[in-house]
This record gives C-alpha cells, sequence and structure tokens, in this order.
C-alpha cells in the first residue's frame, strides 16, 4: 500500500525524487464488461475514436489491473471518470463504483454521467448529492469539426443550447463541479458558460485536446486557452494527450505541458493518466515519466500541487 499522503509529503519534500512524488491519479476508468453494459465497448463500436482502433482496450480493467499498470509510481488516490455507460442508467455506473471503493479501495471520488438537456436530470442529480463517492459530472456537449466551426455555433446540446444550460444551472444549486471535454475551437462557449454561472467549477478534461502539433494548431489551441483561463472557476487536467502514430515522448507533450501550465498557473492544473484509454498510446509508467520530466524546473511545493495537491482539492480526496 502506498505510504500515508502526510508522510509522502514530507518524503517528497525532503528529497525532491521522482520516485517519492505523491500522485492522485485526476482522471482513469474501471471496466466490468462481464456485469456491465458499455456499448461502445461492447459491440457498438464507434465509427471514429481520436486514437483510430481501440479494440485493446475493449476488456475489464479493474482495480487490480490498474494497480498493475501503475506500479513504480506513488499513486495514493484516484478520480474515476465515467466511461460512456448504458446511457439508459447513467446512476448505475456510480453506484457501481461505490460498491468497488467500498471493496478495494479504489477509486476515491468520481465523476458520473449525465444529460443536461433530459428530463431525468434532475434526478440524477439528487441521486449523486445521495452518493459520496460523486464530486462532479460529465455530459460532453455537442461539437462540431474545427473547419465547420463558427464564432455564433449553438447547435442542440451545445453549450449555448439553453436547454443544455438549464440543466448545467442545477450543478451549482447541488454543489457539484462539470469535468467539460470539448475541442479547444469550442473553449470561447465554455468561458460564457463559466462567466454566466460562476458558482460551478468546471475542470477542463485533457486540456482542450489539442490533436493538430503544428506551429499553427498550437498558437491556435493556447490562444482559446489562455481566453478561457481568464474565468477564475475553470482549472484543466493535462491528460489525454496522445497523438495518433507518434510516441508518447518529452519532445511531444512538453509543448502542451507547458501551455496548460502557463494558461492555468500551477495551482489551476493536474495530471492525470485517463488509463486505461491512453494506454492505447504508451504504458501508464512511461505516460507519469514523462510528466515528471516536464515539470522537474518546478520547486517541490509546485510539482506537489500539480500531481497532487489540486486534483485533492477539487474532488475531496484525502483528509
Amino acid at each position: 500500500m502506498p505510504r500515508a499522503p502526510a508522510e509522502a509529503r514530507a518524503r517528497f519534500l525532503a528529497s525532491g525524487a521522482d520516485e517519492a512524488l505523491p500522485i492522485i491519479d485526476a482522471h482513469h476508468h474501471f471496466f466490468d464488461l462481464d456485469r456491465n453494459r458499455h456499448p461502445w465497448l461492447q459491440g457498438e463500436r464507434l465509427a471514429s475514436f481520436r486514437y483510430g482502433d481501440y479494440g485493446a482496450i475493449c476488456r475489464n480493467f479493474l482495480p487490480e489491473d490498474y494497480l498493475a499498470a501503475a506500479s513504480g509510481h506513488l499513486v495514493v488516490g484516484s478520480v474515476l471518470m465515467e466511461g460512456e455507460w448504458d446511457p439508459a442508467d447513467p446512476i448505475g455506473e456510480m453506484a457501481w463504483a461505490t460498491e468497488v471503493a467500498q471493496a478495494t479501495g479504489r477509486p476515491d471520488a468520481a465523476i458520473g454521467q449525465i444529460w443536461l438537456d433530459r428530463e431525468d436530470v434532475g434526478a440524477v442529480i439528487a441521486a449523486y448529492r445521495g452518493m459520496e463517492l460523486v464530486k462532479s459530472v460529465r455530459h460532453k456537449p455537442a461539437a462540431t469539426s474545427r473547419a465547420e466551426h463558427h464564432p455564433r455555433y449553438a447547435a442542440k446540446g451545445s453549450m449555448r443550447d439553453p436547454r443544455w444550460r438549464d440543466g448545467y444551472a442545477m450543478l451549482g444549486q447541488a454543489g457539484l463541479h462539470f469535468d467539460l471535454q470539448t475541442p479547444w475551437w469550442h473553449l470561447d462557449e465554455a468561458a460564457e458558460l463559466a462567466a454566466d454561472m460562476p458558482q460551478t467549477l468546471i475542470i477542463l478534461n485533457h486540456a482542450g485536446l489539442p490533436a493538430d502539433r503544428s506551429a499553427e494548431g498550437l498558437r491556435a489551441w493556447r490562444a482559446a486557452l489562455d481566453r478561457l483561463a481568464r474565468q477564475p472557476n475553470v482549472v484543466a487536467k493535462i491528460s489525454g494527450i496522445g497523438v495518433p502514430g507518434q510516441a508518447w515522448t518529452l519532445e511531444l507533450q512538453q509543448p502542451v505541458v507547458d501551455g496548460v501550465i502557463a494558461a492555468f498557473g500551477v495551482e489551476r492544473c493536474a495530471f492525470a493518466s485517463n488509463y486505461p484509454v491512453d494506454g492505447l498510446c504508451a504504458p501508464f509508467g512511461t505516460i507519469f515519466e514523462v510528466f515528471k520530466a516536464a515539470t522537474r524546473r518546478f520547486a517541490p511545493e509546485q510539482r506537489l500541487a500539480l500531481f497532487h495537491d489540486n486534483a485533492a482539492r477539487w474532488y475531496g480526496v484525502g483528509p
């Protein structure tokens, strides 16, 4: 078992050694395909997926698999992200996750599936309020391609859809955060959402999905990120930043890590594995080895914030 967080913190601050750095993995998944229904993993294959062929993850991935994958890193806590469970039963996944947590000690917090523009949004929120494990929710808003996007984009199910926003407004009253996964060209819409409803913390997933690593692509991504970061109730997870066909290296990922931290500051960023999905790009160990290498210029207290403290605060993990 990992050292207690207080001991781990003290040991890292004394040594500064990468292997002593305590981690709260702010975004990963568990799948039990023998028991539960995840349509996208069980025959209803997605027509397109950002990492290409995802057949390798169409299998069970449970706490024992996670612990094996994470060996070599001091993971002292983790946050389960909803895994595209059967949309007819959004509450079911979090009920199951609660059972898993009680039996195994993982996860320490969870992000539940929700459909903000559905009739059951109030009932789902009420159920989550009664689940200690659930701290946040996710509903991927409607999005379009970069080429087709325009400044007035307001499709049904988007962040400008009045019905979607009505559901979103209920989160602040319930004390739930919102995990946002959307391509970076939709971040101006997210900034409007954050400004209009400042009581809700928005946790940007996967750094805004900077898939285009050309100089122009990174410039446009970074400008959108900077605009979003002006909203004080928005924070960011550095995760899910694999690029199909390219090795997960420091050279590839340093510009993304630097861009997110420059936009949001050390106190508003956290690292996460997105495992097992990002296992399509690299092993867990490689993912975190690169994240650690990318942050060695920071003071130990700052690295603790990035790898542990910020996620602990957002998701209520730890004492």
